[in-house]
């Protein structure tokens, strides 16, 4: 009595057991789940280009300077007093009188947009 008792009780456990795994497996695969899936996969590996593409630049930078200051060296170039100053444009113009950057527009021809004038 027992014995059948343990096994009939044994088999109801697993049963619910696989069907829960499923049911679960079933959740997963749904079109919905795996584009989401997909999209995170996705946005995971842009993070991870983004991140490897920054420290090659940085590296490539620092590398660049460091050469530079190689050659520099090398040739006996030093910074040139005789040289200007490297232009440089900006996109804003300081207003030193008041400490403040203020954008720099350019004005716009006007044009008269009224239909009932006569042409």
């Amino acid at each position: 009595m027992f014995r059948r008792t343990f096994w009939f009780t044994t088999g109801v456990a697993a049963g619910v057991w696989a069907t829960t795994k499923v049911n679960r497996k079933l959740k997963q695969l749904t079109p919905e789940n795996l584009a989401a899936t997909a999209a995170n996969k996705a946005l995971e590996t842009g993070q991870r280009l983004k991140d490897r593409a920054v420290g090659f630049a940085l590296d490539v930078r620092d590398n660049m300077a460091q050469r530079e200051s190689e050659l520099e060296e090398a040739l006996g170039i030093h910074e040139n007093p005789e040289l200007p100053a490297p232009r440089r444009f900006t996109a804003i113009e300081n207003d030193h009188s008041t400490n403040r950057s203020t954008p720099k527009y350019i004005e716009a021809p006007t044009y008269s947009y009224n239909r009932n004038e006569d042409h």
